[in-house]
């Protein structure tokens, strides 16, 4: 369980979250996210990188009971530091970086998979952002990088989902597949890329990065921002405190 990487034969690293049982990382599972992505980008026998997960959700964003369990503001502080740093890792790594995305993405899934390169879907994916309902706000940066602005903003005030075959409408997902083929799609993706020329493609990772119209890092550190103050006014303890509450029944 946790963070491992297998390099594949053909230069694909295959980065697997294993974090039962919903995914929804603690504070050092996401820096040892950060350090797998960023250490694969830097083996020169990579050319492509596949992130996906175990279990039964892609990611289900921070684990809040870890947060509400420790003393003081630690944790809080932990896990934007530890999101911000994986998030921007997906964004820096040296290769394309392809999510495989299996049952539910959601709140920090959203930030890993709006800065991915590419992103190939299972049929039972679904994608949002419960930040609202959880007295926290952040990765409407990344979540604008899949979908257009009024349905982004829609989906951060109400919370609602969106479904793998919606964002493939919009372009944002390459591929729709069965479940049970969605390592073998991303695999096939990243073995695609990776037979290209290493040197190629690691200038083209690096010019498309050049000519995004947002600085990623900085908009979402801008968001940050913004948890950081409802958990001073007393909003995000309340609404964590009700989720742990509710999980708990």
């Amino acid at each position: 369980m946790g963070i491992s990487t297998t390099t594949h034969a053909g230069g694909v690293a295959e980065i697997v979250v294993d974090a039962p049982p919903v995914n929804a990382l603690t504070v050092r599972g996401w820096f040892d996210l950060a350090d797998a992505l960023l250490a694969a980008g830097r083996d020169q026998k990579v050319g492509a990188v596949v992130l996906r997960s175990e279990g039964r959700g892609f990611n289900a964003g921070v684990d809040i009971k870890e947060m509400q369990n420790t003393e003081g503001h630690t944790a809080l502080v932990g896990a934007n530091r530890g999101c911000y740093a994986a998030f921007a890792a997906v964004y820096e790594c040296e290769v394309p970086v392809v999510a495989a995305v299996n049952g539910f993405c959601l709140g920090g899934g959203i930030g890993l998979v709006g800065n991915a390169d590419i992103i190939v879907a299972a049929e039972d994916a679904y994608f949002g952002l419960p930040e609202v309902d959880r007295g926290a706000l952040g990765a409407a940066t990344h979540l604008a990088r899949l979908v257009p602005q009024h349905l982004m903003r829609a989906m951060v005030y109400t919370c609602r989902n969106v479904t793998a075959e919606e964002l493939h409408r919009h372009g944002s997902v390459l591929e729709v597949v069965p479940a049970a083929e969605l390592r073998a799609k991303a695999l096939e993706v990243a073995g695609n890329i990776a037979a290209k020329d290493p040197y190629v493609i690691r200038r083209a990772k690096e010019s498309l990065n050049g000519i995004d119209p947002i600085d990623v890092k900085r908009s979402y550190r801008y968001e940050q921002g913004f948890t950081f103050e409802l958990n001073l006014v007393g909003a995000g303890d309340a609404h964590r405190d009700a989720f742990v509450r509710k999980e708990g029944r």
